[in-house]
């Protein structure tokens, strides 16, 4: 009898705490790319500064309204991989671009 009752608590704080983890990450970026300027995206060839502004902006409020499952939705996991291609490219390229000046 206790067990589902400890099954649903852990299944809830994981699921919070996939939550918090994808939010960050989503603000991180998006943080990010609100902080710098729009010419180094087209130097770098990616998307421009709108464009990556509007799938980050979007995503991340759709997963923090928990529209479409929240972060383990459909939503949560396609603004997770945005932010991470952000990050891990567009940030790279980036700050090659400015030879790795700046507090990012």
């Amino acid at each position: 009898m206790a067990a589902p009752l400890f099954y649903d608590d852990v299944a809830r704080l994981i699921s919070l705490v996939v939550l918090i983890m994808s939010l960050i990450v989503q603000a991180i970026a998006l943080i990010h790319c609100v902080t710098q300027r729009g010419d180094g995206f087209q130097a770098i060839g990616t998307l421009p500064k709108g464009a990556w502004l509007a799938i980050l902006a979007v995503c991340f409020v759709l997963t923090f309204f928990g529209v479409g499952g929240g972060a383990t939705g459909i939503f949560g996991l396609i603004g997770v991989a945005a932010a991470l291609i952000y990050l891990l490219d567009v940030r790279q390229g980036l700050r090659d671009l400015t030879d790795g000046k700046g507090f990012w």
